[in-house]
């Protein structure tokens, strides 16, 4: 597409990254991976200066989430889609019930559909732009639903089902694009899980769990009944969720991370907590999203896509534009100005706009970012 608007350079944010993930990774993250890292590139993760860098992460998120005794920070291979089927094998029992309202927390679901040996799951279906949680079903021994749903800007509160405990229940947060920028309270949880390509400025293919001892207990139980007569399970090795938790107790995983990721994840990790950990990280979420929405509430042509504003996401912020404006072709011509991954998710299929603003993302620049888009759709 030929550049038919040139945004004037005063009005340019310092940094034009607002992806919901991958998202901004700070330049010092990159020098880290120079000035720290050189010497762990290309090197065995099974060896202690690797180790000291996992180490480093699991004590960091344990001050960052003011985990609660008895919980312990577990990490594996794969992303966040990696752990939906690895709490499938390791994690629900029999029946799980789920809270589904954008394409991600209904992934979760498919795959527990998907199990051979798990029953029919209950799905608590909710519009996208809301949010739905389930509900407490009789033989349903575990929980999910996503805390913040990437696809639609939507947050959904993390409390237990109530009841659900008093059953032995678990409950399960994807907490992928909420981790690090929305509040939360760990005691609600039995597995609030994340990968680090969002909140906490990484890149994908690693995940990450806090885990509560009933989890734990839950995960041990279940690797042990696979060898009893008539049970028709299986764990794949990759998928075990006992074997994450044994490795990682070595601060290392199952099979060879990308410690680059490691590396930026504990640079991130450490930066978070220096500044004030997730109060902190929160409430600067919180304060970009406020300019978004209050911008869109009121603008003339765009609107919050989120009706309620008690489920609007301060992590992803998505927002309507008014039909007499191609949101594609905004998000073109900001691409062109050096201003990145604005566009709204694709499956969802609507003409908006959807801004990552995770703590990395300088609150000054999603000013500079609402001002380049009136400056585009005044002048397109």
């Amino acid at each position: 597409m030929t550049n038919t608007v040139t945004i004037p350079s005063k009005l340019l944010p310092e940094d034009g990254r607002f992806g919901s993930g991958p998202s901004k990774i700070r330049p010092e993250q990159i020098q880290a991976l120079d000035d720290g890292a050189r010497n762990l590139l290309g090197t065995s993760h099974r060896q202690t200066p690797i180790k000291q860098v996992v180490a480093s992460i699991r004590e960091g998120l344990s001050n960052f989430f003011q985990v609660p005794d008895g919980y312990e920070i577990v990490l594996g291979n794969g992303g966040a889609s990696t752990f939906w089927d690895i709490a499938c094998a390791s994690l629900i029992t029999r029946k799980a019930a789920f809270g589904t309202y954008g394409s991600f927390s209904t992934k979760f679901a498919k795959s527990a559909q998907s199990a051979p040996f798990l029953e029919e799951p209950e799905i608590f279906a909710g519009e996208p732009g809301t949010y739905r949680l389930p509900e407490l079903t009789e033989y349903v021994d575990t929980y999910c639903w996503a805390h913040n749903e990437t696809s639609t800007g939507v947050a959904a509160p993390v409390r237990r089902i109530a009841g659900s405990k008093e059953r032995g229940a678990l409950t399960l947060i994807d907490a992928t694009s909420a981790a690090g920028a929305l509040p939360v309270d760990i005691s609600q949880t039995d597995a609030y899980y994340f990968s680090p390509q969002k909140a906490f400025g990484s890149d994908g293919g690693l995940w990450v769990a806090v885990l509560s001892p009933a989890a734990i207990e839950r995960a041990y139980g279940i690797a042990k009944s696979v060898d009893l007569p008539g049970v028709r399970r299986w764990i794949p090795p990759f998928l075990s969720l006992t074997s994450a938790i044994e490795n990682s107790r070595k601060d290392q995983t199952l099979n060879t991370p990308a410690v680059a990721t490691l590396v930026m994840m504990e640079n991130q990790v450490r930066w978070l907590n220096d500044n004030g950990g997730l109060a902190w990280a929160s409430a600067r979420c919180a304060k970009s999203a406020s300019l978004l929405y209050t911008w869109a509430e009121q603008s003339d042509y765009a609107s919050p896509f989120v009706a309620d504003k008690t489920a609007r996401s301060n992590a992803v912020v998505t927002i309507d534009l008014d039909e007499s404006i191609n949101a594609s072709q905004v998000v073109a011509v900001l691409r062109e100005n050096g201003i990145v991954d604005t566009n709204g998710y694709r499956k969802l299929g609507r003409n908006q706009l959807r801004v990552g603003v995770f703590p990395s993302v300088e609150p000054a620049d999603v000013t500079a970012l609402i001002h380049c888009i009136d400056y585009v759709v005044a002048h397109l």
